[in-house]
This record gives structure tokens, sequence and C-alpha cells, in this order.
């Protein structure tokens, strides 16, 4: 939800092997590869396996209403878009009863959808209009905690029978240097800065919360916590919903007093002498977070959806996971590779946590051949380039990539995520401190710092055209203010242009539709120079497709003759706005000079 933490990185050995067999991974090909030029066999891929999936973030989507706000009937008022740019599946942020302190990670309803979005017949609604058009529909779960307003957390403060351990209650810690002063219960500090600990009046104790004061950490240690989390799911599966996106997984238990002498243990000192004791990052998160118990709540979670599924005629319905973490603690969201499995995927963030504008293709290749060294055998790799919670793909990168990073995202295997407004370049926009309502900037910062921590800049509203509120709302203020540069940058304008970011985007997903070399097809990836890569995609009687892409912000030229697994000459099939380049030139083998950012998607023969 909140901080990212930087991906652990992994041996130039291990890198250089990654290197060796990339050429060999194979992505759905039953049969082996011979002379033979019959076409080879192949797996019919669930829906999930190949899909494009579009976040949505409600509040600044789409307003119906006229209140500044986005909500339900204006997401089902634009479903068509998502047809038009090729979008497989959305998944919207939380939708749920809350009284917006965190902007609906804070939950005080799971059973109930927010009035600001509009009510459940609307909701309902919008499913069926997806659903008619092809389109999956996917919910944020926000497992972790609750509101202090929900019922949950009323009755456990109370002591209610049957919830006096819904969330995770500690008496005052001992202080032995002075008795009448106790101190808080461990020195766990939220991800939102200040204590993880809040004294609660009613109950004479304090509760833990990971994140804001009013977002209260479940007890997952309960069974009762266990089952109800069970029975949400089931309620909105019945609804018809497709699937999950799990929020803050690497949360979901601390240590457990009983097994350090009845008290939480301290984490310990980070060694970072910059920080104060209530900062992020003072102390080293080791009874907080990532702890291997986490997995086994996950994995019952997926053996619940399964038996749900068992015996009903319904598609797949998929559990998506979040979390920031290392790459070997992420890996564990797909299953223990013994008897357990997981996630359909645990969401993919290097992009977001180890690349930036100074990146070169080196780093970018390292990055992603890093996946796919660690994904277990047999499962989905996924990419993801932005979200609700950090700054926009282009705001991080630059804006003459937003084209070839939205290119490289395609033509991976996998599944490709797609935040909203990626798909026409957005940037991050412009909030002042006085428009600032994100607690993790209001807790942490102040109006000289507040930018540092601020995650409204990427949820500004989207840009539909260049009327007012960039015809996002007819209110005459917004919940957040619309971003500056919405008359230069926003779906209408793009659509009409001969060339642009959506037109691109669309090309990628038509190709992503129809082509069996990037559905099935095996890969290879090389960095041409230190600031070109180039990303084959063959299968044997298929087209070969090609990604050229200068990450750099310079030109450079490259010799695309030593680009493995690709015959010339190359046709274009899409090219990015800077790009000289039109759809169907022909690129011999041979050497490219291509400008700063551009990206050439071309198809070739068969290897």
């Amino acid at each position: 939800m909140a901080s990212c933490l930087k991906v652990v990185g992994i041996t130039v050995g291990v890198v250089a092997l990654a290197g060796l067999i990339a050429g060999l991974v194979t992505w759905g090909v039953l049969a082996s590869r011979d002379p033979v030029e019959d076409p080879p066999e192949l797996r019919e891929l669930d829906w999930w396996e190949h899909t494009v999936i579009y976040q949505i973030y409600p509040r600044s989507f789409m307003d119906s209403d006229g209140d500044g706000i986005g909500d339900l009937k204006g997401i089902t008022s634009k479903l068509e878009h998502f047809v038009d740019a090729g979008i497989g599946a959305i998944w919207m942020s939380p939708i749920f009863t809350s009284p917006m302190v965190d902007f609906g990670y804070d939950i005080s309803n799971f059973y109930d959808i927010h009035y600001e979005y509009g009510t459940m017949e609307d909701f309902e609604n919008l499913l069926a209009r997806a659903h008619e058009l092809g389109i999956k529909v996917l919910l944020d779960y926000v497992p972790n905690h609750a509101s202090d307003q929900a019922d949950y957390f009323v009755l456990s403060r109370n002591r209610t029978e049957g919830y006096e351990d819904f969330f995770i209650w500690a008496d005052p810690r001992p202080n032995p240097d002075d008795p009448a002063n106790p101190q808080v219960p461990s020195n766990w500090i939220s991800q939102f800065g200040g204590s993880a600990w809040e004294w609660d009046e009613v109950r004479q104790q304090y509760y833990l919360h990971q994140f804001a004061v009013e977002q209260v950490d479940f007890n997952f240690r309960s069974p009762a916590v266990r089952q109800e989390m069970l029975n949400i799911m089931d309620f909105w599966l019945e609804k018809g919903v497709d699937g999950f996106r799990l929020d803050a997984l690497p949360f979901l238990m601390e240590a457990n007093p009983v097994d350090h002498e009845g008290l939480y243990p301290h984490n310990p000192p980070s060694g970072n002498a910059f920080l104060e004791p209530h900062q992020l990052g003072y102390t080293t998160e080791i009874y907080t977070k990532d702890l291997l118990e986490l997995y086994d709540v996950i994995y019952d979670w997926r053996d619940h959806v399964e038996e749900w599924m068992s015996g009903r005629d319904t598609t797949t319905k998929v559990l998506l996971g979040e979390g920031y973490t290392d790459i070997i603690n992420t890996m564990l969201y797909y299953g223990n590779e013994r008897d357990r499995i997981g996630c359909h995927f645990p969401f993919n963030f290097d992009f977001i946590t180890s690349l930036s504008a100074e990146s070169n293709a080196r780093d970018f290749v390292y990055v992603i051949l890093q996946w796919f060294t660690y994904m277990p055998q047999g499962k989905v790799p996924n990419w993801v380039f932005g979200n609700h919670d950090n700054n926009r793909m282009p705001t991080r990168f630059r804006d003459n990539m937003v084209d070839g990073l939205n290119s490289l995202n395609m033509i991976l295997p996998g599944v490709a995520v797609t935040y909203q407004g990626e798909e026409i370049g957005m940037r991050d926009g412009y909030v002042s401190w006085e428009d600032t309502v994100d607690v993790n900037a209001l807790n942490r910062g102040d109006n000289e710092t507040y930018m540092l921590y601020s995650r409204d800049p990427a949820r500004t509203p989207y840009h539909w055209n260049d009327s007012t509120n960039a015809g996002f709302s007819t209110a005459e203020r917004t919940w957040l203010p619309i971003a500056e540069d919405y008359a230069e940058i926003n779906l209408a304008v793009q659509k009409e242009a001969t060339r642009s970011h959506f037109k691109v985007y669309q090309a990628l997903t038509a190709l992503r539709r129809t082509s069996k070399t990037l559905s099935h097809g095996e890969y290879a990836l090389r960095a041409l120079s230190a600031n070109t890569l180039v990303l084959v995609r063959y299968l044997r009687t298929h087209d070969t497709i090609a990604l050229l892409f200068n990450v750099s912000d310079g030109p450079d030229t490259v010799d695309l003759s030593a680009a493995p697994n690709l015959q010339g000459p190359l046709t274009v099939y899409t090219s990015s706005v800077e790009s000289t380049r039109d759809v169907g030139d022909e690129i011999p083998l041979g050497e490219i000079t291509l400008s700063a950012g551009e990206a050439l998607v071309m198809s070739g023969p068969p290897a």
C-alpha cells in the first residue's frame, strides 16, 4: 500500500546464467522444437494468463453525478473505452464502505459499496455490462486491516464474545526504569510514520496499526478472523466478480509475544543515522513484515477459491498478490514449490522499485531476467509500470519513453498491467499542500516536505478531453485538482491524432490478441549497447516479433544483426510517436540509429 522496498539484487553469475537459458524458456508450447515445419501444438491458455489488466482508481476515473468524485456509474459509462483499448480485465481500487481516511483502504463494511461511489445495484449493473463486453472485473481486497469505525472493531474493543481477539491488542510494556510510566508494547513503526501502537480508552489496551491510526490490524492467528476473510470472498464471488487483488500481504502476520517471553519483541535498529526513532526505516522490520507464517494464509485462500469453483460452471477466479519485498519472498506468493499453491501471480514491481530514467539498457535486461530466473517453473510472469502508490510512469522515467515502456509491457511474456492513464501517457499532476489529502503525506510531511511522501500526484483525475475538468466532472471543484497538462494530454486529442500514445497502445494490444508468438512463444532478450535493448519473441512457423528500444536520452546506433533469433528483413508494426519510421517500413538487419526513447515493434519471418 505505502512504501516500497528496493528489490534485492542478484549476482552477475546468476543473471548470466539466466541470459543463457532465456531463449529456452517456452510459454505454453507442448510440442518440442524440431525441423518439421508443421505448426507446434499450442496449449489453450486460461483467460488471465495473457490478458491486459487495467487498474482503475475509482475516485479519479469518471464522475457521473457532478460531485467531483468518480463513481461506479461513471466507470460503467466508460466501459467501451476498455474494449477500444484492448483491455481484458479491470481491477478497481477499493469501492467498499469507508471513512476514506486512506481513500478506501480503510474499510468499515466489507459487504457494501461506499455511498460516494454508488449503490450495490450500481455495482451489479457495472459487473453485468462489463461481462457483456467480455471484460473481467477484479476487486481490490484489503485483508490486513479494517477501519476503526468497522463493527468488528467496535465489538472487539468492547470485548464482545467471539470478537475479543479479532485485532492485535496489547497491554503497556513494563518499564523497569520507571514502573509508574509503562511504555508502548514495542518499538514498531507505522508505514505512515510514528508508533504502530495506539492507546484505546475503551478497552484500556493498545491496538496495532501498521498503516494509519484508523486502520486497525486484524489478528490472523484468530480462527474467527480467518473464517471471516473467506466469508467476504464468498460474498463477492457469489456476486460474480472474477477475482481479487490482495493488498498489503507482507504485513498480515506479526511476531507472537508467546514466542518472546510474553512481550512483543523490538525490531532491531537499521543503523540509518539520518532517521529518528519515529520515522519509517529507523528499524529493520523483522518482526512485522514478511513472516513465513503469512504464506499459509495465502495458500489457504487459494485452496478455498479452488474449492469454491469446484462443481460450478465458472471461469477461473484469480488471486493477485501485492507485496513490496525482496525477490525470494515475492516468489513464495506463487506457492511453496512442494504441496501448496498460492496467488496466480504476485505483482512484479521491479520496474517501479529498481528502474528509473537513469537506468540503462543493461539495467532493464538485468531486472527482467531476474524475475524469470527466480520464478518457479510453470508459473506466469507479469509486468507493472505504475500504480496508485507511486509516481506515474512518464514522471519516473521520461515522456519520450512512454511508448517504449508500453511496448515492453505488451511484448514480454505473461500478463500486462496498465495503471489508469498510462495508455495516454498521463504524468503526475501538481497538488499543492493546501489541496493534499493523502494521509501518508499529511502524517509524514509538512508544507515543505510533503511531496516526498504524497501519492496524490499519481491519483489526479483522468483526462478524457480538453473541456472543463478534462471531461472528468461537471463540478466546480474536483476531489483532487486536474493536472495542468490536460489540454495537451487527453484521450480525445490522441484519438484524433495521426500518431499518439493511445494509437500505439491500441496497436500493441491488438497484436497481443492475435499473435500466437506473443501468447505462446519463446523469448530472447539482449542489450545491444549500453542504451538499446532488443526483445525477440519467436515461435516455430509463426512470425517473429521484435522490440527495439533506446532507453537513453540521446541517439544510439546499434547493429541489429547481433540480435538473437532474428532474421531479416523486418517490417515496422508500430513505432513510438518520437520515431520517424512508419508502419510498413522495411528494416534490414545491420546498423540502425534510434533517437532518444525511440521504440520499434517489428515483425519478421519465423526464426
